[in-house]
């Protein structure tokens, strides 16, 4: 097994930051010119974790508009909705219902991350059948 090229691990690190950043436009060009949508970190965290977990809205909406699996965990089993409960970022928690997240999936669910830090604004948004798209949204 050769060692990776530098100047891909380079990108990968670039590409991770702009999720974290919220450089939604640029991230997705990148995406947009074939570099994988649901790309990892070591940890396993997606670039739509990493938007998630840091608060980007706007990159969760463009990674999701472009086939990001909103539910992908990573290596602990924590989802991006799980992440985003954890961190507190309601227009996050949103922007992934709208696109299909699951509640109840993950370790822990979002709902009992919510539980467990007493955030009972967002059990409540969690368990709010309207925030999330039925049959005729798609």
């Amino acid at each position: 097994m050769s060692d990776p090229d530098p100047d891909a691990v380079e990108l990968a690190h670039r590409l991770l930051d702009l999720a974290r950043d919220g450089r939604a436009d640029e991230l997705a060009g990148y995406v947009d010119a074939g570099v994988p949508v649901d790309l990892t970190d070591p940890a396993g965290n997606t670039l739509m974790m990493l938007g998630a977990y840091h608060g980007r809205a706007d990159v969760v909406r463009a990674l999701a508009t472009r086939g990001a699996d909103v539910d992908r965990p990573n290596d602990r089993g924590q989802t991006p909705l799980a992440g985003a409960v954890f961190k507190g970022e309601v227009a996050v928690v949103r922007a992934l219902l709208e696109h299909g997240a699951d509640r109840t999936t993950g370790s822990p669910t979002p709902l009992d991350t919510a539980r467990m830090f007493g955030r009972g604004d967002l059990v409540d948004l969690l368990l709010d059948d309207s925030a999330v798209p039925g049959p005729s949204d798609d």
